[in-house]
């Protein structure tokens, strides 16, 4: 227990040290480096601006539309049957869009039901299971100027599909109902 408090607390500060060493070891102006480094960070997270306003404009229009609830409702009486509860698909529906809208989401939940309910344990695993992969493509993407990403998103829908179902299998399984 102590090795693992230890390294908690010293590991990156190791880390940070050795780097630095290894550069000016091999005599590389680390701090020039660190401070151009700096420049690039803060170019970029400007530039990424754009991308993180229409995402977040996005998702709140989606949910004040009404457009989540309608779909919820539509295929509630499919999923009931499965013992998938419904209060969870807008999780599986958002997650993907964002991470913070989604962090909320299972917030709400275990508020409501409880971390150790069904849907509180069930929400948890897809939080941790899933990527915010429209976020992580229009952002990165966007960050480096590629425009075709339809592959990647196939990949990545998909991806989050397979973790939603998994989550749900494995909860099911680990904890019942």
């Amino acid at each position: 227990m102590h090795v693992i408090q230890f390294l908690s607390l010293w590991l990156i500060p190791i880390l940070i040290a050795c780097i630095l060493l290894h550069g000016t070891y091999k005599r590389v102006p680390t701090y020039e480096a660190f401070v151009e480094g700096g420049k690039e960070g803060i170019q970029i997270a400007f530039s990424l601006i754009p991308y993180l306003v229409g995402m977040l404009v996005a998702v709140s229009v989606f949910r004040a539309s009404g457009a989540l609830d309608f779909f919820i409702s539509y295929i509630k009486p499919f999923i009931v049957p499965l013992g998938l509860p419904s209060e969870v698909v807008p999780l599986a529906l958002i997650r993907p869009i964002s991470g913070t809208a989604s962090l909320g989401m299972v917030t709400d939940l275990i508020a409501t039901y409880g971390p150790d309910s069904f849907i509180g344990r069930l929400a948890s695993t897809i939080q941790g299971s899933t990527e915010t992969t429209l976020y992580v493509l229009t952002v990165y993407f966007g960050a480096v100027g590629i425009r075709k990403m339809g592959d990647a998103l196939k990949v990545g829908l998909l991806a989050d599909l397979i973790s939603f179902i998994v989550s749900f299998i494995i909860v099911l399984w680990m904890f019942g109902k």
